[in-house]
């Protein structure tokens, strides 16, 4: 399992485009075999930084993924969306695995 890590420089007068943005994709992303961990944006400190989480199987199971978006009717309008409204100024994708596995067990006091 990987874990697809995106960094967005958003516009921060159109942090409500954004959050548009988000909701869509976290109909899309689950529905195209992606475990949507969730979309993050700004609340206190930067008002131009904001997340997209999520885990794949692995990097050929990405590649399927990004097709079946691509091909979603709610993808496809969510690209367009972000593209004329012009709210992401910037996207950086990064795949990391999690190599803390595994995690002691919670205590409950």
């Amino acid at each position: 399992m990987i874990t697809c890590f995106i960094r967005y420089e958003i516009d921060p007068f159109k942090k409500d485009a954004f959050a548009t943005y988000a909701r869509n994709w976290g109909q899309a992303i689950p529905r195209c075999g992606a475990d949507l961990i969730g979309y993050f944006g700004p609340h206190e400190g930067s008002v131009t930084t904001a997340y997209g989480v999520y885990n794949i199987e692995n990097l050929a199971a990405y590649e399927a993924y990004r097709a079946r978006l691509a091909a979603d009717p709610l993808g496809r309008e969510n690209y367009d969306f972000s593209r004329s409204e012009r709210f992401i100024l910037k996207e950086d994708r990064i795949f990391l695995k999690n190599v803390s596995l595994p995690h002691a067990p919670k205590v409950t006091p």
